[in-house]
């Protein structure tokens, strides 16, 4: 079992990193990709999935160090905390460029809808970009914790 945990640790730290480093080169391009999305959520899944294998190691006796529970659920906070600010990160840019909410941004010529929506998942990845690179610090060192 504690292989298996290794593994997804590993794991853990190679999808957050490459959705941290492939979301921080779309965000300098101003370019959206699916991809990162998709890498970030199957990294969020790891991580989760990565924590059950600790507490159930746990459960089964194994007394792992305070600071490796600590850098280990650290990543679920910092995941949670992104996706509100992520979630109020859209209404920040409305609120900067004059618009009450979505519904006054249909009423925009297409360009500048578009114009706002590129704003708004920019604001978005930058925001999810420095969760994931701050989630990757915290498993190499609860990877540098183990015991």
């Amino acid at each position: 079992m504690k292989q298996v945990h290794l593994v997804v640790g590993v794991l853990a730290i190679g999808l957050n990193g490459a959705a941290g480093l492939y979301g921080a080169w779309c965000w300098r391009r101003v370019r959206p990709s699916a991809w990162f999305w998709r890498l970030l959520r199957g990294g969020q899944a790891v991580v989760v999935l990565q924590v059950a294998l600790g507490g159930v190691l746990v459960l089964i006796g194994h007394k792992p160090s305070s600071l490796h529970v600590l850098y280990g659920l650290l990543p679920l906070l910092v995941s949670f905390l992104a996706e509100q600010l992520r979630a109020a990160s859209a209404q920040m840019v409305l609120d900067a460029s004059g618009h009450e909410s979505a519904a006054a941004v249909g009423k925009l010529p297409e360009d500048e809808q578009r114009f706002l929506a590129l704003s708004i998942v920019q604001r978005e990845m930058g925001v999810m970009v420095i969760a994931e690179l701050v989630i990757v610090a915290l498993l190499a060192r609860a990877a540098g914790t183990a015991g």
